[in-house]
């Protein structure tokens, strides 16, 4: 069974960092590129970023170019998103997927993230 469980997230005040971990199993990690999204209240859920599956450099939304940072490691099954100068607007419940070879579309259970003063 695919497991993607993601935490680390919590309530920060505007300019603050948080480090969000997505733990997953029940399929071969590395075989795959590992991806985040986000979905704010009333809202359709929005692609952050993704990471392939060697790692390296990832490829984000322009919206946080700059400020996040996504990384992996293949031995322990986890991807992170690194989430820096947190504003109001990253307000969302954050959630990390992966796409199958059949095409089907894997999401874990979300971990909320609240930028407020």
């Amino acid at each position: 069974e695919v497991q993607l469980q993601a935490s680390g997230g919590g309530e920060v005040q505007p300019g603050g960092s948080l480090r969000l971990s997505c733990a997953a199993s029940g399929f071969a990690f590395s075989d795959y590129t590992m991806s985040w999204f986000r979905q704010a209240p009333g809202e359709k859920p929005e692609w952050v970023s993704s990471i392939g599956r060697a790692g390296g450099t990832g490829i984000y939304a322009d919206s946080v170019k700059g400020r996040f940072t996504t990384s992996r490691d293949n031995a322990k099954n986890t991807v992170t998103l690194e989430m820096n100068n947190l504003q109001p607007e990253d307000t969302a419940v954050y959630y990390c997927n992966y796409i199958s070879r059949t095409w089907s579309s894997y999401w874990g259970q979300g971990t909320q993230v609240t930028v407020s003063s």
